[in-house]
């Protein structure tokens, strides 16, 4: 099934605690139709110290939120997702708001990891 958002969007939540921030994502559970966001429904861990970390401590990370529970934003605006097939045959994601097609974030190879370009 297509999903609405992929890795590199910026997302707007539209329901839950966190209603109205906006985040990039940078990862999407496809098993689980959750997405993690930069920044959002951020939990803290208390962890023990072990032989890898000896002082042990308290870490923040991102938690999931539900894939229903976002919309990318384009033109500022959160918007619904429409696909559409191209004249290749491709399919494409557009922006039922603006009617523009929403860019695709291309991955580059191992040695730049954690950057990607728009096309």
């Amino acid at each position: 099934m297509a999903r609405h958002v992929r890795t590199g969007d910026t997302v707007v939540i539209n329901s839950g605690d966190h209603k109205g921030k906006t985040g990039e994502v940078i990862r999407v559970d496809t098993a689980r139709d959750r997405v993690y966001i930069k920044g959002v429904n951020l939990r803290t861990k208390h962890m023990r110290p072990t032989r890898l970390n000896p002082r042990g401590g308290v870490i923040t990370k991102e938690a999931p939120i539900h894939i229903s529970n976002v919309n990318p934003i384009a033109d500022g605006k959160p918007t619904r997702v429409r696909f559409e097939v191209d004249g290749k045959g491709g399919k494409k994601r557009v922006a039922v708001r603006t009617g523009k097609a929403l860019p695709v974030m291309v991955r580059r190879s191992a040695g730049d990891r954690g950057k990607a370009d728009t096309v």
